[in-house]
């Protein structure tokens, strides 16, 4: 009789404890059971993937997305336990099974604005004038959970064990990432691990360490004038803008390595011939850990004041979203480098590797195809980027896989990522990283040994830690939340109780009569 094949992962676990030490046979067969169920919902990881980039919503207005894995997941018999999980709208949780266990799996599904593309090796908007598009791939995230959530279920199912599969509807991970709110509102409370997935131009494990990081809003107020008759009446919120521009960009000279800076100018007035009374930036200061980015933003809040008092302007700076760093987690890597190698990357068309070459001349960079080889395990180095996974990966043990969902050489947040994630390649990539994902979740959910050597690394890791949201306690919903969705913790309400707190630094009154108190 054939055991079903998580049946046949426990008595391959109970051998191993006796001595038998599983070099094949049942362990062996239960993890062929994986990749072939994984295969079977291909089809499915496929279409939601696919469907995903058709719709192509951009952060936090994810409605018909989120509604749509909502419904695939309840109609395969999940529970959605949660809407608008951190108050975020579009966010979810949905959970399968029962006892422990727990088991996280990782959604992300917004798009990008202006990335739009028709899935072709050339740049071209899409038919039905759709101009936002899966520059990122989080189209593929969404399809390999789904796929993994479902390769699991059929497992929980089948094999009589215990255990509970917890799926995170992960919205606006290109913004405000809704897992920074979840993680505030204890959502990821009682999950005993998380996997997660991204879509790149290699394939490998993701052991690596991504730069915390703070969003910050800074506004000047002064006071309009004539700027030709009487700009002796006016103080210009642009120039406190361009003083304080200028100094972060000296700061540039003086932060590590490590420090990235990077900005954009919301509102610098409305006409060349009025003094602006109003004009306003948003800012993004990343480092290897909280504290680094939490001294850097304490630099830039006085940076703000200064370029206030130069130009007797009023300067407000609010640190209104935040993320940690991703901390990796040994024993989950060095599993999922095990599965990796053994599922390897996907197999390619010679259509779909022409594809490939000519998304790459459009590039300009060398046309050589698709990924060919897994690399090895990454000894934790600190990349540039963030992700709001970092804060969930302070919170429970957390370890995800990249896949080829582009050609070699093409970056995310490209037209011709966009393109291709839209793909057979895509959609590949999808499978393939569900794979990876299933065989690490069969093992963390039947192998208590493999479960207690997570846990420990993480215990070892966060000793001592707490967490701490980079979230102020005055905003309860992102910033850049539609007025038609939001319900209360707007930007105005931080800004406001910043300005309320006594301090010792000097705010320009607004409205101030200089002309009555003569020149500073």
């Amino acid at each position: 009789m054939r055991l079903a094949p998580a049946a046949v992962l426990a008595v391959a676990y109970l051998a191993s404890l006796v001595g038998a030490r599983p070099t094949g046979g049942p362990i062996e067969s239960a993890r062929a059971d994986v990749l072939a169920t994984a295969d079977e919902l291909a089809p499915t990881i496929e279409e939601v993937g696919m469907r995903l980039w058709q719709i192509a919503e951009i952060s936090l207005l994810e409605v018909e997305s989120s509604a749509y894995l909502k419904g695939t997941l309840a109609e395969s018999g999940f529970e959605i336990t949660t809407e608008g999980a951190g108050g975020v709208p579009t966010a979810f949780v949905a959970e399968y099974g029962a006892g422990e266990p727990v088991l996280g799996i990782m959604l992300e599904y917004d798009a990008l604005p202006d990335l739009g593309n028709a899935a072709v090796p050339r740049k071209e908007p899409r038919e039905d004038g759709v101009t936002s598009g899966h520059a990122c791939g989080h189209n593929l995230i969404a399809a390999a959970g789904i796929g993994t959530a479902l390769t699991l279920k059929t497992f929980l199912d089948e094999g009589g064990i215990s255990g509970t599969l917890r799926v995170f509807g992960g919205a606006s991970e290109e913004t405000e990432g809704a897992k920074v709110y979840m993680a505030r509102d204890g959502i990821f409370d009682g999950v005993d691990a998380m996997l997660h997935c991204h879509p790149y131009d290699l394939a490998g494990v993701m052991n690596v360490r991504t730069a915390a990081q703070t969003q910050v809003f800074v506004e000047f107020t002064g006071k309009a004038a004539h700027a030709g008759g009487a700009p002796w009446e006016g103080r210009s919120a642009l120039d406190a803008v361009e003083l304080f521009l200028h100094s972060v960009n000296n700061m540039r000279e003086h932060v590590k390595p490590t420090a990235r800076i990077h900005y954009m100018i919301r509102n610098a007035g409305s006409a060349a011939n009025i003094v602006p009374d109003n004009a306003s930036v948003k800012l993004i200061f990343r480092e290897q850990s909280r504290a680094d980015v939490s001294a850097g933003v304490e630099w830039i809040q006085d940076m703000v004041q200064g370029a206030a008092l130069m130009t007797q302007t009023e300067g407000i700076c609010v640190p209104y979203y935040g993320m940690y760093d991703l901390l990796p987690n040994t024993p989950l890597a060095e599993r999922m480098q095990q599965h990796i190698e053994r599922v390897g990357i996907p197999t390619y068309t010679e259509e779909e590797l022409e594809f490939a070459r000519r998304l790459q001349t459009a590039a300009g960079v060398e046309p050589r195809g698709m990924a060919t080889e897994i690399p090895p395990l990454p000894n934790e180095p600190t990349v540039g980027g963030s992700t709001d996974v970092g804060d969930v990966s302070w919170l429970t043990p957390t370890m995800g896989v990249v896949m080829p969902g582009a050609p070699r050489g093409i970056g995310v947040h490209t037209w011709m990522a966009t393109a291709s994630h839209g793909t057979s390649i895509g959609a590949k990539s999808a499978v393939m990283t569900t794979k990876v994902l299933a065989l690490t979740g069969v093992d963390f959910l039947t192998d208590p040994e493999f479960r207690k050597q997570v846990r420990a690394d993480f215990d070892r890791r966060t000793e001592g830690f707490e967490y701490v949201s980079p979230l102020p306690d005055e905003l309860k919903e992102p910033v850049t939340l539609p007025e038609a969705m939001r319900s209360h913790g707007t930007i105005a309400d931080v800004r406001n109780a910043i300005l309320n707190q006594p301090d010792d630094h000097q705010h320009y009154p607004q409205g101030h009569d200089h002309e009555e108190s003569g020149p500073r």
